[in-house]
């Protein structure tokens, strides 16, 4: 961050106590941010006294709804594309910044003693497509949906990397948003699924599964892009700036997250 964005953020901190208590924006959070956004959420409050009202989903969901007037005020997406699209239509005040580099990782239940070796994370992928070829069962293989969840299109390009796209057709079932497909790649009949790192370091889902992370290499990065709503507050405006400081930041490395580059983006 170059010293004068440093500047410019922190003195837009010095006047937090003077934001009406009572305004409460909503925010539009990418379904990968569903475990850090909670204690984000909370040191914000804990340093500002200021509260945010806090929606999950998919970014394309988000991004279509937003097209049409839905009353967010910050927007956190897990691609770029979706911000820079409402920009283009007038819908937010700029291009927003980059917040967060997510990863990918493969997600099964825990105890299973078959967990994938890290240089070959995709071995259970192809180990559901014999079971089913060989007439043995019907394995689940869980991603979210590609036409407009960022982890799904990550997922996507991974299976078609590694020439399972096809193949795993008959096997794929599709979460709305990412955090659905985590949890159907927990259930019973799955053998697993591709889902946001984020979500596989939380504890709640970590107590319950074991991970192998994907290599960034297999899908064109997940740059995280976050924007003010035309018309957002001043809580809203608090926030953008706070989660560009490095207590937030920090707090998204926690769950896997990359801290990015300004410079570059």
């Amino acid at each position: 961050m170059t010293p004068g964005r440093r500047a410019l953020l922190l003195g837009m901190l010095w006047w937090l106590p003077l934001v009406a208590r009572a305004e409460v924006p909503t925010v539009a959070a990418a379904s990968s941010l569903q475990f850090a956004m909670p204690e984000l959420t909370d040191a914000f409050r804990a340093e500002t006294g200021l509260s945010v009202r806090l929606n999950y989903g998919a970014s394309g969901n988000f991004r279509r709804q937003i097209a049409e007037g839905a009353p967010f005020d910050l927007f956190l997406s897990a691609d770029e594309i979706s911000v820079l699209a409402l920009h283009d239509e007038g819908r937010t005040e700029d291009e927003g910044v980059v917040y967060a580099l997510g990863g990918l990782a493969w997600l099964q239940g825990a105890g299973r003693d078959d967990l994938p070796h890290d240089e070959d994370p995709l071995a259970g992928v192809r180990e559901a497509i014999a079971t089913y070829e060989a007439g043995e069962g019907r394995p689940r293989l869980a991603l979210a949906n590609p036409e407009h969840a960022p982890y799904g299109v990550a997922a996507h390009q991974v299976l078609e990397h590694a020439g399972l796209w096809q193949d795993s057709e008959p096997l794929r079932v599709l979460g709305e948003n990412v955090s659905q497909a985590a949890r159907f790649a927990l259930a019973g009949e799955s053998r697993g699924g591709l889902v946001a790192l984020s979500l596989v370091l939380a504890p709640t889902i970590a107590e319950r599964g074991e991970y192998v992370p994907i290599p960034e290499a297999w899908h064109a990065p997940l740059v995280q892009r976050m924007v003010l709503v035309e018309g957002a507050g001043e809580t809203a405006r608090a926030f953008y700036a706070w989660l560009q400081q490095d207590e937030a930041q920090e707090v998204l490395a926690a769950y896997g997250f990359r801290r990015p580059d300004r410079e570059a983006h």
